[in-house]
């Protein structure tokens, strides 16, 4: 790594922050930008520094980080740099978005020998604070290879998944498996409050169980409390699941279960609880809202 490099970030919500504050701590410098003043202002209270605009990032450093909600406000964002992007430039995307549109996405960029990964992330904005995320990348492999040493600097294992589109493919399969193993403790909780029993009780038999996922490590104990704190929003889930159902129809493949899970998650925010932590997916199973 060379050190004080400077990394642009774009994008400081609650992962970008994350990943601005990992790549500090390994002695990166940071370029941020958001269009949230109050977000640019917490990166210059850890040691980062922020950028005019976007195109301010892109002329200042050679490697970017983007954190943002979709693919729309990626091509926008990259749109926006126009002529400051130069060739030898990498763009790390850990944004969850459309798989065809970041794979075309790709390719535009490379006929401006401008690198691009579409870097997908598997964990929260807790742990990417602790550094506990995996990285599912799709492009060309020796633009994942220059890039490792961010990835470490972040994550515990980052995987290159095949070419442009395919990180994103990988995170919607991944996504699809933590939904609904989150949704599944959220019943299985529900259920046994029901029936009487203690829910830590509940929670600690589980998790030494057949029945385990790491999501009860995560995000079990945000349930029990009622803690809806964000780390990930529940309306950002909501965005990957329509995304799996999108990309599932495109195949031919019906996705039965995310279906079901689509609608408890629009009946989450329908009520406005959009902006909670993904963990008050619980909320659908109380007592008092079963439908029947």
């Amino acid at each position: 790594m060379m050190s004080q490099e400077t990394v642009g970030v774009i994008g400081l919500g609650l992962m970008g922050s994350a990943l601005a504050e990992r790549l500090l701590a390994a002695s990166y410098s940071v370029l941020g930008h958001d269009i949230d003043t109050a977000s640019c202002e917490a990166l210059l209270r850890i040691g980062g520094d922020v950028a005019a605009n976007h195109a301010d990032v892109a002329a200042r450093c050679d490697r970017i980080v983007l954190s943002l909600p979709t693919t729309d406000i990626v091509e926008d964002v990259i749109g926006q740099m126009g002529a400051a992007l130069r060739s030898g430039q990498v763009i790390i995307d850990t944004t969850t978005g459309n798989p065809q549109r970041t794979a075309a996405l790709g390719a535009r960029l490379a006929e401006r020998n401008v690198g691009y990964l579409d870097a997908t992330l598997s964990g929260s904005s807790a742990q990417a604070r602790k550094g506990d995320i995996v990285v599912m990348a799709g492009g060309r492999r020796e633009v994942f290879d220059v890039c490792e040493d961010i990835f470490r600097s972040c994550a515990r294992r980052w995987f290159h998944v095949g070419d442009w589109g395919s990180g994103n493919r990988m995170k919607l399969v991944s996504n699809l498996v933590l939904g609904l193993n989150r949704a599944a403790l959220a019943e299985a909780l529900a259920f046994a409050k029901v029936l009487g029993l203690d829910p830590e009780v509940t929670l600690s038999i589980l998790a030494a169980s057949a029945a385990y996922s790491r999501v009860m490590d995560t995000k079990g104990q945000k349930m029990i409390a009622g803690d809806f704190t964000p780390q990930a929003k529940l309306s950002q889930h909501l965005k990957d699941v329509r995304l799996i159902l999108a990309e599932g129809s495109r195949a031919g493949v019906d996705l039965p279960l995310s279906a079901l899970h689509r609608q408890l998650l629009e009946g989450l925010e329908a009520a406005g609880l959009g902006d909670l932590d993904n963990s008050a997916i619980i909320r659908a199973f109380d007592a008092n809202k079963q439908e029947h």
